[in-house]
């Protein structure tokens, strides 16, 4: 896979001028994101992992072999900066989630060894509103004890309501799950 940074964005005006398929990466913060995406474009140092949460505070893109892009949008629920601020970067998003046309899959980051926040269900459901393709990745996976994954997983279903089928378990430390979300990707984009 070839991966290639393309723009940090706050603003419409600033977004990429193409008609390449888009699929955003979202969650909250310290969930993973920056990993799950370095980890799926097998990249040390596409998205910038940081020690402390919220970090990403920009629109990024990312080409991804010619065909795809991958998009990482600021992590929710890390109330760390002004409520100015805080205001600034929602309406970012909403502008971005709502207005995108070429944005076709949410891939939604949950950590596998905590329930699913108010937060992560308020965002199922808004991309459930737009009629946005869900991919769940479950992060952290190797966190969890080999056999207490599955029911891990199962319980991320029922509390988002979403088919266990399409919860995927990674770790971006043991690069578990990465070769499956990947090719939902593709099967969703195509």
């Amino acid at each position: 896979m070839q991966a290639t940074f393309v723009i940090s964005a706050v603003e419409k005006e600033q977004w990429p001028d193409s008609n390449l398929p888009e699929v955003v990466v979202v969650g909250r913060s310290n969930v993973g994101k920056s990993s799950f995406i370095n980890a799926l474009t097998n990249r040390k140092r596409l998205a910038y992992v940081g020690n402390t949460p919220g970090k990403t505070r920009l629109i990024n893109f990312f080409d991804i072999d010619g065909t795809w892009m991958l998009v990482d949008v600021p992590g929710y629920g890390y109330a760390r900066m002004s409520k100015e601020m805080l205001k600034k970067m929602g309406k970012m998003m909403e502008d971005y989630f709502s207005q995108r046309e070429q944005l076709k899959l949410a891939i939604q980051l949950v950590d596998a060894r905590h329930d699913p926040t108010n937060d992560d269900l308020d965002m199922i459901e808004y991309f459930k509103s737009l009629q946005m393709p869900i991919l769940l990745v479950a992060t952290k996976i190797d966190k969890i004890p080999k056999t207490k994954r599955v029911k891990a997983l199962k319980n991320i279903s029922q509390k988002l309501q979403l088919p266990l089928k399409n919860i995927y378990g990674i770790s971006s430390t043991e690069k578990i799950g990465f070769d499956e979300v990947y090719q939902a990707i593709i099967h969703q984009i195509q």
